[in-house]
């Protein structure tokens, strides 16, 4: 089991901040995949990764990083400094 968090527009979209989830997904987009199947929802969401950014226990991560290993996985925007 893997929490997945969402945040800013990616929470409002799917409309929920956390859950979890059992999935059979090696890696980030493989898991993005799964969730994309869901419902049109998480595909809104997931539409375009460049505008997204992933973090693994709490650390920066790519979208091709492996899961193995890994308790929370968080979707957000990029940070913008102001």
């Amino acid at each position: 089991m893997i929490d997945v968090l969402y945040f800013a527009w990616v929470r409002e979209r799917i409309g929920l901040p956390r859950e979890r989830i059992e999935t059979g997904a090696a890696t980030v987009a493989e898991l993005v995949e799964e969730l994309r199947g869901r419902e049109e929802r998480y595909q809104a969401a997931f539409a375009d990764l460049t505008s997204l950014r992933v973090a693994l226990d709490q650390e920066l991560a790519s979208f091709d990083a492996p899961l193995a290993g890994v308790r929370e996985v968080a979707f957000f925007p990029p940070m913008t400094g102001g």
